[in-house]
């Protein structure tokens, strides 16, 4: 006998954790996009790889040095941006940044700066590509969101059906604090409060959600680390927006002494902005190694084939992960495969090359002892049956020549037990066939008492029609016949 385990792992913390482990230092991006003026939240178009981002303090500036504008990037090279030129269209005299794109890239989410007011209220819009251009941008009205200062920010996720909201809301914990709304039957839900685990007393700013929403990127000020603002990663415990695990600090080769900040990833790339090297901040980014497969192992064990034998097996099977793979089995056992096993249960341990576990229980059975059994001779009528007339109970001929060939038979056995069990054919109705198969039944038994067995030997039971031998719609009168039985079960002592 054969038994297959399947075991499968796989877990989205761990393959973050990975990447992250496996990261070059960080570098200034290429090109002249890093210029003397600040440049921060760098979102990349997958379409033709231009970079969009937003630049502050800019010289040149048509509203003045102070100004935020929307910038977009042409690729130059590997790595290499040119310093761009501003997003005329959805570029105007306020603070204009940037949120992010829609899935196909055709609808350009915003910072809501188009009301033509400088106390316009704060919140998100989007626009709508035409051709080379953006159109008007819309406003996307979130119930209830009232946003006091100047800091706050917003990130729409990938379903664009959720958007997070950093900005100093109801019972926030500290400076800005993150918060989410979801789209709900074609309207916003009114927004609510990330949870505790990651809201601080310190800001919660610049949010990112992976293509898949499990896992949150931002950065903060208030769980430690490298300098006045880190980047942080959390991954959601359950399918609630506000049950998230302890933040994670991305570690010194992406965060500085210095403020980091507005993280995103691209390909096989990370990019933020940090001011580490300058007064203002620069787009920079890492590489990252692609996680390593899942892990996955399943085993076939092969029974053992006598009773305390040791000739059972196991077949083990490792898939995904990275080879070479090593093997622990609770028996000691470092082979993938172990021969000669006595029955038992056995456990691996599966470990790749990069370190990633999976185990793997298999069993093993084998036959009970063999048991010599008295095996008893049975006793029967010479034909197991007898048959009545049609609506009789009287014992016909052939009933008595078999049932005296019986009682010759049971001399030898005086003292074994017999069943009587009488049946009726179904032409009668059901109550009459039942009164029937007790007189058969009852014929019978005096019959046998007659002729010398003892009545505390004898049990009887009557069935009327209820147990045909055979089953017919259209009865041909054999068949009838076959139904007219009365039984006599024999049990050996």
């Amino acid at each position: 006998m054969k038994n297959l385990i399947n075991v499968f792992f796989f877990l989205s913390t761990f393959q973050v954790i990975a990447q992250f482990e496996r990261i070059e230092d960080a570098k200034r991006l290429g090109g002249s996009v890093n210029t003397s003026a600040e440049e921060n939240f760098p979102i990349f178009l997958k379409s033709d790889g231009a970079l969009y981002f937003i630049r502050t303090f800019d010289e040149d500036s048509k509203y003045g040095p102070n100004d935020q504008n929307i910038w977009v990037s042409e690729k130059e090279g590997e790595l290499t941006y040119s310093r761009g030129e501003s997003v005329k269209k959805i570029n105007n005299k306020f603070n204009n940044c940037i949120v992010g794109f829609s899935s196909d890239e055709s609808k350009i989410y915003l910072l809501n700066a188009y009301g033509g007011k400088k106390d316009l209220k704060k919140g998100i819009c989007y626009s709508v590509k035409k051709g080379n251009n953006w159109s008007k941008p819309k406003e996307i009205k979130i119930p209830e969101l009232d946003i006091e200062g100047q800091f706050y920010g917003f990130h729409i996720n990938k379903e664009e059906n959720v958007i997070i909201i950093s900005y100093s809301g109801p019972n926030t914990k500290g400076e800005e604090d993150l918060y989410y709304s979801e789209l709900v039957d074609g309207k916003w839900t009114i927004p609510k409060s990330m949870g505790e685990a990651i809201n601080s007393s310190g800001f919660e700013i610049s949010p990112f959600l992976s293509e898949n929403s499990d896992t949150l990127f931002f950065a903060s000020n208030g769980f430690g680390g490298e300098g006045g603002a880190d980047i942080f990663y959390s991954t959601r415990v359950g399918k609630s927006w506000e049950d998230w695990s302890k933040p994670v600090n991305l570690g010194s080769k992406i965060n500085s002494p210095k403020f980091d900040a507005y993280f995103t990833m691209s390909d096989r790339f990370l990019y933020w902005s940090s001011n580490r090297e300058a007064q203002r901040s620069d787009i920079y980014y890492t590489t990252f190694l692609p996680p390593p497969p899942p892990l996955f192992a399943s085993a076939e064990g092969t029974d053992v084939t006598i009773y305390q034998g040791t000739d059972g097996k196991i077949d083990l099977t490792p898939k995904g992960g990275v080879a070479p793979y090593s093997y622990q089995w609770s028996n000691g056992s470092k082979d993938e495969d172990p021969q000669n096993v006595p029955k038992g249960t056995y456990e691996v341990v599966v470990t790749d090359a990069v370190g990633q576990k999976v185990t793997v229980s298999v069993p093993i059975n084998e036959p009970g002892p063999v048991i010599v059994q008295e095996i008893k001779p049975e006793i029967t009528l010479p034909q197991g049956v007898i048959y009545f007339d049609l609506n009789s109970s009287y014992l016909n001929k052939q009933n008595y020549k078999d049932l005296d060939a019986f009682i010759v038979k049971m001399k030898d056995y005086p003292n074994t037990k017999l069943t009587i069990i009488s049946h009726c054919d179904r032409r009668e109705s059901d109550t009459y066939n039942i009164w029937l198969s007790k007189r058969r039944m009852e014929r019978t038994i005096g019959y046998l008492i007659e002729k010398g067995i003892s009545r505390k030997n004898i049990s009887g039971d009557f069935r009327g029609e209820r147990e045909p031998d055979i089953k017919c719609d259209n009865c041909t009168e054999d068949q009838f016949t076959k139904n007219r039985r009365t039984t006599i079960q024999v049990a050996p002592n």
